[in-house]
């Protein structure tokens, strides 16, 4: 056997030594900074309804159900830790978590304040923002939306709240913390629209008879798996980890699984 032929061998042999090192040597820093306390420490967010971003919680068991938890859990299996679930009844307050260390992954929607605290990974659902009106309203048009007197209310620091504050030129946009105040606002009088993610307000309407979701939409965001600013090996782990589950099927599965039958899943995200 000439020189050529034993040099060639011997990289065979430990080329995949090298790459097998490589790739537990990445594992262990991703698992470094998704789990630094031992456990998979997934923020999310409980709402009244079910929805790609929210969560529900169970009145009479406590239980937690929806998508988040459904993929935190997921991650949770692959990295072998054990899954914390960090509720949070408004976004606002769970985008607080990702500065004080409450939290290690989350899936959020996508926006330019919210990457000052995060950094995102790819989407897993793409929506568009657009007003539900109470029975009798007679707003008709999302143009009809921005006039004197009409009173459209936001969750606080939500994507619709940073994108109206900037929009609205002649309705009153007014700031509450979660989906339950908004509803109630809507239901009582006190709100002639509230604004969410289409997907949010179609659930809303089924619990407020003659309520109407407005055609069209002011706005398109994604929802993306996102960690606190400045863990590289965490975004790198996560973001891997959602584009599997989109291409496995788990994405859909989980949206079924919560009632979100006619919800489709993002598509794949180009390769950085």
């Amino acid at each position: 056997m000439n020189s050529l032929r034993i040099a060639l061998l011997m990289s065979a042999l430990v080329l995949p030594s090298f790459a097998a090192d490589a790739q537990t040597t990445k594992d262990a820093a991703a698992l470094k900074e998704l789990a630094p306390t031992g456990k998979l420490r997934v923020g999310i967010v409980i709402a009244p309804v079910a929805a790609p971003f929210f969560a529900t919680k169970d009145p009479a068991t406590g239980q937690l159900r929806g998508v988040t938890v459904d993929l935190g859990a997921e991650l949770a299996k692959k990295l072998v830790v054990p899954l914390d679930l960090v509720a949070y009844s408004a976004t606002a307050a769970l985008l607080e978590g990702a500065t004080s260390g409450a939290w290690d992954v989350t899936f959020l929607p996508v926006d330019r304040e919210r990457e000052k605290v995060v950094d995102f990974g790819p989407a897993y659902f793409l929506f568009e923002s657009t007003y539900l009106v109470p029975a009798g309203s007679t707003i008709q048009t999302i143009a009809d939306v921005d006039r004197p007197g009409v009173r459209v209310v936001a969750r606080d620091k939500s994507t619709q709240m940073v994108n109206l504050s900037k929009s609205l030129k002649n309705a009153t946009l007014l700031h509450v913390l979660t989906v339950e105040e908004q509803y109630e606002m809507a239901r009582s009088g006190k709100a002639d629209a509230i604004t969410s993610g289409r997907p949010v307000l179609l659930s809303l309407a089924a619990r407020l008879p003659g309520a109407r979701v407005l055609d069209g939409s002011f706005a398109s965001t994604s929802i993306a798996v996102a960690v606190p600013k400045n863990r590289p090996a965490a975004l790198e782990y996560a973001s891997d980890f959602i584009e599997t589950a989109k291409a496995s099927g788990s994405v859909q599965r989980a949206f079924d699984s919560a009632g979100l039958k006619d919800v489709a899943v993002a598509p794949p995200s180009p390769r950085r």
